[in-house]
């Protein structure tokens, strides 16, 4: 067994909700995390695309398993350990600057757009709030301590490298929150920032001809990944940008149907559910945005930077039915707005 450890730092808060939805550090959302880019690295291993039964028993193998009816259930070979469980800190949740939404009569606040659910308006009140008692506030830190078979060791140690430049966890983490760096324990210096490999890189129109995120694009001019071209002292200026964007390359599609459309439009295809948008035939199912936003300290430590990355995957056959002409056509215009976005530019990599 080898056995190493990273100090988390958090650069924007975090909904890392207990069984009490209460913001508390824990171990098993960060796991979750490891296992989720452990298989992007996985899959730049095994040729870019493996088998998806292949994957899962490779999976288990590594991370354990309940029961796969074949091999039964085993214990995972790897274990993390924090520092501490400890509640979090952050009982108030701060306003933050509005921001103009062409489908709405009025400035929307963009931590309250950004954090709907985790955030909340409560009824007669001018300020959002959160729901419930606290989440984990920006610049908390703990160490985090990892277990695994030597061989593993390249392979969670590249994940932890993703997870540090693109990694995001708890409730609307792929909105910027729960936007966290790592380092060596005892030093606040970032990791290094080796290049990033091309082996984890994968047009992205070939990346949808599988279901689940596999890799990151890429296009003619490189990485799909994005930053603000402005550094900001802290995170709620990163947010208001991120925000302000979201709404752009959102709204940029505008809807022609109401609840209960018999097709879907193109906004569908971004992320489903849509608020007064359903499709009829697809329900209560939920189709998460492949676009990753983050909150990422600057790298001598000065500010922080808004970070978009595209992790391009084709909705599942059901209930989706994708249509993937229609869903190229959505994501090329998409990223051409974020290349065009005067407060962006393509992030070096």
């Amino acid at each position: 067994m080898t056995r190493f450890e990273y100090r988390i730092t958090f650069s924007s808060p975090a909904f890392l909700g207990n069984a009490e939805q209460n913001g508390q550090w824990r171990t098993p959302p960060f796991k979750a995390l490891l296992r989720q880019w452990w298989r992007i690295v996985h899959a730049s291993e095994r040729g870019g695309s493996p088998p998806v039964d292949q994957l899962r028993e490779e999976e288990g193998a590594l991370f354990g398993v309940a029961s796969d009816q074949r091999n039964g259930s085993r214990k995972s070979g790897v274990r993390l350990r924090l520092q501490h469980w400890n509640m979090g800190q952050q009982e108030t949740w701060p306003p933050l600057a509005r921001v103009q939404h062409p489908e709405v009569n009025f400035p929307v606040d963009s931590g309250l757009y950004l954090g709907f659910g985790p955030v909340l308006l409560p009824k007669g009140a001018k300020q959002p709030a959160l729901k419930k008692n606290a989440a984990l506030q920006a610049g908390e830190s703990a160490t985090l301590s990892i277990a695994c078979p030597d061989d593993a060791v390249p392979s969670l140690q590249t994940a932890f490298y993703l997870i540090d430049r693109y990694g995001t966890i708890g409730g609307r983490s792929r909105n910027g929150w729960g936007s966290f760096q790592l380092s060596l324990p005892d030093e606040t210096a970032p990791l290094a920032k080796p290049r990033l490999a091309t082996s984890l890189l994968r047009p992205w129109r070939a990346c949808l001809g599988q279901d689940w995120p596999h890799a990151i694009g890429s296009d003619d001019e490189g990485p799909l990944i994005w930053q603000t071209t402005q550094s900001f002292n802290d995170w709620r200026g990163v947010m208001q940008q991120l925000a302000a964007l979201k709404i752009g390359l959102r709204t940029q599609f505008p809807f022609k149907t109401g609840n209960g459309a018999h097709l879907p439009e193109k906004r569908h295809w971004l992320s489903y559910p849509v608020t007064r948008h359903s499709v009829k035939s697809w329900g209560n199912a939920r189709l998460p945005n492949s676009l990753r936003f983050k909150v990422r300290a600057e790298p001598n430590g000065d500010g922080f930077r808004g970070l978009i990355v595209h992790l391009p995957c084709l909705p599942p056959a059901q209930p989706f039915r994708p249509d993937r002409r229609a869903i190229e056509a959505v994501w090329a215009q998409v990223h051409a707005y974020l290349d065009q976005a005067q407060a962006l530019t393509r992030a070096p990599h």
